[in-house]
């Protein structure tokens, strides 16, 4: 047999918020509420949510980048450019 337990929300986990938004994006914005068959809060925390995450993985792959930049491989160059733009478009 096999158990699992699930976390499950209570108002403890939650946080009320006031927000003023313009009449005709409340509007808007409960209509696409009840055709997503949530509620206006639910899809308020649900876009929060997603954009949170959004930049969660942005500032991750950023700091991946910036670390292969500064461990980047030696390429004999001693950090001096020895090249030209004009040299390296040249037609041959």
């Amino acid at each position: 047999m096999r158990a699992t337990l699930f976390r499950v929300k209570t108002d403890a986990d939650r946080q009320n918020v006031t927000l003023s938004l313009p009449k005709p994006l409340l509007r808007k914005a409960k209509i696409l509420a009840v055709e997503r068959q949530t509620s206006l809060s639910g899809l308020l925390a649900g876009a929060l949510e997603t954009l949170v995450r959004d930049q969660d993985e942005y500032e991750r792959a950023k700091e991946r980048a910036l670390s292969y930049m500064r461990n980047a491989r030696d390429l004999g160059t001693k950090g001096r450019i020895t090249w030209t733009r004009d040299s390296l478009h040249e037609r041959r």
